[in-house]
């Protein structure tokens, strides 16, 4: 829905668009102490690729990029592995190889879940100019983590950080918090008819 412009806002007119400038909302922003939030959700594919776009982009400014993945164990995909290709770019994972049933989740993924979560936030204290966090919605929204813990490293972002939460089913906490929130939505998809997960398309 497009923005209406009030009192507290100004319209910016150019040949390209019209933006509506929230001055109060842009005061608060500078002098907030945490850097920017991202989330890409929905029941849609492109969530983590949507997210490694963005690290992609900032790896070519020279910034440093950190991804974290949750419920995910698998080395032979493209992201873990092009960690061989790319300086500045950087993978954790902290899953097993098959998937999590959602319904039932077992004391490793718990486990699993914690351990991801405390290693963000070590790295959080070596600043690197992007963090990702992979799949840290669903892991929310399973219960393996409480979304206050995840809220609590949220706030505790630097300022010069961007954080990028991926994952479907987020929660309305993290969206109030986050600035930029992203719904990918499953339109037609190739599984739909019995094709595969392809190579370097889906993993």
């Amino acid at each position: 829905m497009l923005n209406v412009a009030t009192k507290k806002t100004k319209v910016e007119e150019t040949k390209f668009w019209t933006r509506f400038i929230d001055e109060n909302k842009i005061k608060k922003l500078l002098v907030r102490n945490r850097g920017l939030v991202y989330v890409f959700t929905g029941d849609g594919e492109g969530k983590t690729t949507a997210a490694l776009g963005l690290g992609l982009r900032a790896i070519g400014h020279g910034k440093n990029v950190v991804v974290v993945q949750f419920m995910k164990g698998r080395k032979y995909v493209g992201e873990y592995q092009a960690q061989k290709l790319l300086k500045n770019y950087e993978v954790y994972q902290f899953g097993k190889e098959q998937f999590v049933d959602l319904k039932h989740p077992d004391k490793e993924d718990y486990e699993l879940a914690k351990q991801g979560l405390e290693f963000a936030k070590q790295v959080i204290k070596k600043r690197p100019d992007v963090l990702i966090l992979d799949e840290i919605n669903i892991v929310v929204d399973t219960g393996l983590l409480k979304v206050d813990d995840v809220l609590g490293l949220i706030n505790s972002i630097p300022k010069d950080m961007m954080l990028i939460l991926t994952g479907r089913n987020v929660n309305k906490k993290i969206i109030k918090v986050a600035d930029v929130v992203s719904y990918v939505k499953n339109i037609k998809h190739i599984f739909d008819y019995g094709v595969f997960a392809r190579k370097s398309e889906q993993y």
